[in-house]
């Protein structure tokens, strides 16, 4: 018996120790995984702080030339800039103090913002050359999508902050003050504006191509303007494809709704030859005769003297419109090429261009560039829009007419 008591006591003590030597080693376990545990998340933080210390050295950031901006551009003399940029440095600055809140970029972790003052530039250059984004890119310095990026930001801040304040409907105080201009240079009464339309080059869109094709058989839009006396647009429709008559994309303008119920252009009228004339626009044969409308006589062969008379001054006037486009393509080449951009970025840009064109026209900037040429030869063939019975505005055109021959 009391043999059988001690090795119950061994058997006891022995299985007290086995549960001592697991338990001080699961301990022991726990222990070193916390350890562990401890040193890995040590190691990612020294990690985190070397790739935060280091972050300039990034191994993505594409080291670029970038001699041209930072130490050839500052050099330029006032007539480099403007052969380069197609703006002055004063309508430089201007430009972007006006957009540099829509323009600033943030930098990062990982790389330096491109500054305002550059991204204007590459919009800027990319407007005026009509250059590949691959051209501009290496010229600069930048990436690809840096360039699309700024090409398409800055049209977006042109189109938010200085459309409206560059291009305004005028109401009845101003068309006073527009007539005036026109009938003290070129000797139009009562006329307000000049009405136009000018194909833009595009690559054929992907959705109904053969609808862009003009009448000289290659893809475009139309930008249909209006100008004053001084050669500034004051009314902008872009977009319709260039198979469209230039009388129907009128109908379907805003102009066109703003302009027919005669109530805006008929508050300071007149008397001409015993027709109260109010104010009016004046556009080419390709567009309908209207009280605000006026146009040249269809020359068929047999206009008389008196007629052949007036539409010479007409198309004395007409011509501001056409140095206009001269102008606003002459500047801004990009108009000129076949964009290789899509076809809502396009109208984006052409809106643009005609902005800047009134900002350098306003401010003075200095134009040589000669496209006159160029630009009337690459422009489809005006198709007339014959006249039947007695339309509306004929009583107006006539006493247009006598007026004209009057003061010969």
């Amino acid at each position: 018996m009391a043999t059988h008591s001690r090795s119950l006591q061994v058997c006891l003590l022995a299985l007290r120790t086995y549960f001592n030597i697991q338990s001080n080693l699961i301990k022991r376990l726990h222990a070193i995984q916390r350890e562990c545990h401890r040193r890995r998340v040590r190691s990612r933080q020294q990690i985190a702080l070397v790739i935060m210390r280091r972050r300039r050295a990034v191994m993505w950031a594409y080291p670029r030339e970038q001699k041209w901006w930072d130490n050839v551009v500052p050099e330029f003399s006032l007539a480099q800039f403007i052969q380069n940029f197609k703006v002055s440095r004063k309508t430089f600055e201007y430009i972007c103090c006006r957009l540099k809140r829509l323009m600033r970029k943030r930098n990062t972790n990982f790389r330096l913002c491109v500054p305002v003052r550059k991204r204007i530039a590459i919009a800027l250059w990319k407007l005026a050359t009509g250059s590949e984004y691959k051209s501009v890119s290496q010229l600069f310095g930048v990436g690809l999508s840096t360039v699309f990026n700024c090409v398409q930001d800055f049209c977006n801040a042109v189109l938010r902050v200085l459309l409206p304040a560059h291009i305004k409907f005028p109401d009845s105080r101003k068309l006073v003050e527009m007539a005036d201009v026109f009938e003290s240079r070129l000797r139009v009464p009562q006329c307000v504006g000049v009405i136009d339309g000018s194909h833009i080059p595009i690559i054929a869109p992907e959705e109904y191509p053969n609808d862009y094709i003009n009448r000289k058989g290659w893809h475009s839009i139309v930008l249909q303007a209006v100008v004053d006396a001084e050669g500034l647009f004051w009314d902008l429709c872009v977009g319709y494809p260039g198979c469209v008559h230039e009388a129907k994309i009128l109908r379907r303008s805003y102009l066109w709704d703003k302009l027919n119920d005669g109530q805006l252009l008929r508050q300071n009228t007149v008397s001409l030859s015993g027709c109260d004339v109010g104010h009016y626009l004046i556009g080419g044969t390709e567009y309908p005769l209207q009280n605000w409308l006026m146009k040249p006589f269809l020359d068929t062969g047999d206009l008389t003297p008196q007629q052949q008379r007036c539409n010479a001054r007409l198309r004395c006037a007409r011509s501001v419109v056409d140095e206009s486009f001269e102008r606003l393509k002459g500047r801004w080449r990009c108009l000129l090429k076949r964009n290789d951009c899509k076809l809502e970025m396009i109208k984006k840009m052409v809106m643009t261009c005609c902005v800047l064109h009134n900002i350098c026209e306003e401010r003075g900037d200095e134009f040589s560039e000669d496209l006159s040429a160029m630009h009337v030869n690459m422009q489809p063939p005006v198709q007339p829009l014959p006249e039947h019975g007695q339309p509306e505005g004929t009583e107006v055109q006539s006493a247009l007419l006598d007026h004209f021959n009057r003061q010969e």
